[in-house]
């Protein structure tokens, strides 16, 4: 299964997640719930950083990604990560047993 732990500040607003494991529907390489959240995840890290320059640490290892929000201003991060929570969300609906998602209070 696929753990994807949001954070969130006492403000309502998201600072990062930290997302990990293999959905396990088929074999590496080969997943298409894997897939659909590698694609869903590089592009909201790629956005984040690169198209809004927001300043942020990503750390990406085999079969696990961190992202931390350090300065958003203008809380574009914060929207673009709700967006990525609600992709997990729809992918987690079509398979189930691959996604589980928490939200953690800061």
């Amino acid at each position: 299964m696929i753990k994807a732990d949001f954070y969130r500040s006492r403000e309502n607003k998201l600072l990062g997640f930290h997302i990990s494991g293999h959905a396990g529907l088929a074999e590496e390489g080969e997943d298409v719930a894997c897939a659909a959240v590698s694609s869903a995840v590089m592009m909201t890290c790629n956005t984040v950083t690169d198209v809004f320059k927001i300043n942020a640490k990503v750390n990406v290892d085999e079969n696990d990604i961190l992202l931390k929000l350090v300065d958003d201003p203008e809380g574009n991060g914060d929207r673009l990560l709700l967006g990525l929570m609600l992709q997990l969300d729809l992918i987690g609906q079509e398979y189930p047993s691959a996604v589980k998602i928490c939200v953690n209070d800061r």
